[in-house]
């Protein structure tokens, strides 16, 4: 169903879809759609089948090799030779089949369900069904922390914001309106009335009709694309084909030669033959297809310990041949937990310490003391704004983690109060909240109102009527402060004077150089609840508490995997959509690049020719505000220039790239089940330093390979030598077919594998 949903009003929508949004569809009606439309999934492509992958494996042509020198040797009467080499060929095709398989168990167990249920609205009534069986036309109903299991034409938002980063990138969640109409040409993340399939929602509620499902979504439509892109060749896979060419035809030349010289020297038709077959089955290493297939099936389950699952056998060997690794910032670099790092207020300045979202850290004053932000007036109103103007939550999960429910901005308010001994549940007793002004894009505010018990007198035995109000007030600084006449210092209230305003003007300039997402806390006392609640009303004349700075921060192993890189001859590239500055934040501080280094943005690779990206790729480490189709910009230039280019990536945007590249690298946990199909390695724990292990091992098991195959074919050699030789003078062949083909299986393989 091709039609522009987003340009379209809800009623019209719903006509169109023939569905009463009060009621829903019909099971009967549901049921008919499933029959036309299909299940609501994503079709896959097309899984191979024993039998195909059965013959995958004889598609090498030191294989097809072997496959001659039996059948050869079947027609001479030699069976037992024959069989020996056949052997040979279904233990190596065997091998491969069963690894392959083992990777791919492996990669089920790590996918999951995208939207396993729905809460839907069918025959009038609310019924939670598995997402699968979804059409268009159904009435479903979200809230924060449901995955989204259609394409949508949202109805009905109240403060609803979704994350939409596995589709567009966007790491912000985007805001979304029910009654906005957009153009028809408008992009994806412009469609502020739409919700997409696998997307998040991270706050507030609402309902959508569905307006496509399974292969017409736009994830469907992605993961269409993908599968008309054919794999190429890996080095290995062209390094062999290279090598059975040339043993091919040095076989050929062998036989000539030698059944040539055999007759010019009166030898007879058959024993020449005879004696040129052994020399064909002398030059055949039979023991590498097989040593090679062995080697890297232990390098798959040696990567599996170091949480990469290896998805093809050959791209174990790839993976030891990269030498450019593009890597996603957010989740790969970075931990993708908001955390609040530095707090200002009353003109006092401290740092916040911990990582993530667990909710334990000290916070430091400017003379580097540990102190409690409780004992000061100013910094525990500032927590507690946070924490009260604010909808997230956390909870320490089954194994231990911490998790959150709704915006990782919020959340990050959350946590840092809580570091200081506030809980969440208490300080909404306390305050319980009685009315609140949601965030939007324009005003760049959310504003919610408490019934203030703290301020209350302690003489009316908890009852509400002596309860006074307050406001608190969170946003843009540039925003919020200009609304404030006021700020809280040493727990009092004072004129907000110029000299203050440049203060603050200073200090947030100095967290947003650190690369700081910065926010401003503000609020106001009333005795009761004001009648005029609209924005403009309360958002003025506020007093200004302070600001919190918090970033996403660097994983702690992976500095040292970027320096393992470097030496390695590795070069460590970050991509990310984010802001240059950010981008160069985090990098200088993973020594990614040194203060100053350029960092290049979207639009800079939008205004180069190819050409001119060839030479600008060697020399930048570090892409800002880039779009999937930049990252394959990026990713072809480094292969034009020669480099084998490992990409990684999480989202459905990114799988073009991960497809394109030559060893293309999904996120386990964060990534989609789009992103994990295209790529050939998925990582179990989303992280840089796994790759750069992985990368570690591929190189080792290259080096072996390259070992054992000179080893295989000096033994082959010097085999070919004694039989040469041994025609030449006159001698009878001191080794037939059965004993090389012993040789080169038991005393040649053997020591290759140790």
């Amino acid at each position: 169903m091709g039609n522009s949903w987003h340009s379209e009003t809800i009623k019209s929508v719903a006509k169109k879809l023939s569905v009463e949004i009060s009621k829903g569809l019909t099971a009967e009606r549901s049921q008919r759609r499933i029959e036309k439309y299909g299940y609501n999934e994503l079709k896959e492509a097309q899984r191979e089948t024993l039998f195909h992958r059965i013959i995958k494996q004889f598609k090498d042509f030191l294989i097809i090799i072997l496959i001659a020198a039996s059948l050869v040797s079947m027609f001479l009467g030699e069976i037992t030779d024959s069989l020996v080499i056949i052997a040979i060929v279904i233990v190596n095709a065997v091998l491969g089949i069963v690894q392959e398989g083992k990777a791919e168990k492996a990669l089920e167990a790590l996918k999951k369900m995208s939207a396993p249920n729905a809460k839907i609205l069918r025959n009038g009534k609310i019924e939670i069904l598995p997402a699968r069986m979804l059409v268009p036309g159904d009435i479903v109903l979200i809230e924060a922390g449901d995955i989204i299991p259609a394409d949508m034409r949202i109805i009905e938002s109240v403060n609803l914001k979704i994350d939409e980063a596995s589709l567009t990138g966007e790491s912000v969640p985007v805001q979304k309106d029910a009654d906005a109409l957009v153009g028809g040409d408008a992009g994806i993340g412009d469609r502020e009335n739409m919700a997409y399939m696998s997307t998040i929602v991270t706050y507030g509620r609402g309902s959508g009709i569905v307006v496509n499902t399974g292969g017409n979504t736009e994830i469907g439509k992605i993961a269409g694309k993908i599968q008309e892109i054919h794999d190429e060749k890996t080095p290995l896979q062209q390094n062999l084909d290279v090598l059975g060419k040339w043993l091919g035809v040095a076989c050929l030349g062998i036989c000539i030669v030698v059944f040539v010289i055999g007759i010019l020297r009166g030898g007879k038709l058959l024993d020449m033959f005879m004696t040129s077959v052994s020399l064909a089955v002398a030059a055949i290493p039979e023991g590498l297809p097989a040593v090679v297939t062995i080697v890297l099936a232990l390098g798959m389950k040696r990567m599996v310990e170091r949480n990469a699952v290896v998805r093809k056998l050959l791209a174990v060997e790839t993976l030891g041949s990269v030498d450019v690794i593009c890597s996603d910032k957010t989740g790969t670099l970075t931990q993708n937990e908001m955390t609040v790092v530095r707090l200002y207020s009353g003109g006092k300045n401290i740092k916040v310490e911990g990582k993530g979202y667990n909710p334990k850290g000290e916070f430091i004053s400017e003379s580097d003391e540990k102190i409690d932000p409780k004992d000061d007036p100013d910094f525990r109103l500032l927590l507690l704004a946070g924490m009260l103007c604010n909808d997230a939550s956390i909870s320490l999960r089954d194994d231990g983690k911490w998790s959150i429910i709704g915006d990782p901005t919020e959340a990050a308010l959350v946590v840092e109060a809580e570091k200081a001994g506030y809980m969440k549940d208490e300080a909404n007793k306390l305050y319980p909240r009685i009315h609140e002004i949601p965030f939007d894009s324009g005003r760049k505010m959310m504003t919610t109102f408490h019934s203030d018990f703290q301020i209350a007198s302690s003489n009316q035995n908890g009852k509400r009527a002596g309860a006074k109000i307050i406001s608190f007030t969170k946003g843009a600084p540039d925003i919020v402060v200009k609304r404030c006449r006021r700020y809280y210092t040493d727990g009092r209230a004072c004129i907000l004077d110029d000299k203050t305003r440049e203060e603050i003007e200073k200090v947030n300039s100095g967290f947003a150089k650190m690369a700081l997402r910065v926010l401003a806390c503000a609020c106001r006392q009333y005795d009761i609840v004001p009648e005029n609640t609209v924005s403009d009303a309360v958002e003025n004349d506020m007093v200004f508490i302070g600001l919190i700075g918090m970033i996403d921060p660097a994983r702690a192993e992976v500095k040292d995997a970027i320096e393992v890189c470097k030496r390695a001859g590795i070069k460590p590239v970050m991509i990310t959509g984010d802001y240059k500055e950010t981008a160069a934040a985090i990098a200088e501080e993973l020594d990614l690049i040194e203060e100053g280094d350029g960092v290049l943005s979207g639009q800079d690779i939008d205004n180069m020719s190819d050409e001119q990206l060839l030479k600008v790729v060697e020399n930048t480490s570090v892409y800002a505000r880039v779009s999937p189709e930049h990252k394959v910009r990026i990713l072809e230039a480094f292969k034009k220039n020669g480099h084998i280019a490992s990409m990684t990536g999480d989202g459905v945007n990114d799988a073009m790239a991960l497809k394109k590249a030559d060893i293309g690298v999904a996120m386990g946990i964060t990534g989609t089940d789009v992103a994990k199909g295209a790529a050939d390695i998925v990582l179990t724990d989303d992280n840089f330093a796994s790759i750069v292990a992985a990368v570690e091992e591929g190189r080792i098991i290259y080096s072996n390979i390259r070992k054992f195959v000179f080893f295989l074919l000096s033994c082959n050699v010097g085999e070919v030598l004694i039989v040469f030789i041994s025609m030449l003078l006159g001698y009878p062949i001191p080794l037939v077919p059965i004993q090389i083909l012993w040789l080169n299986l038991i005393t040649d393989s053997f020591p290759a594998l140790a």
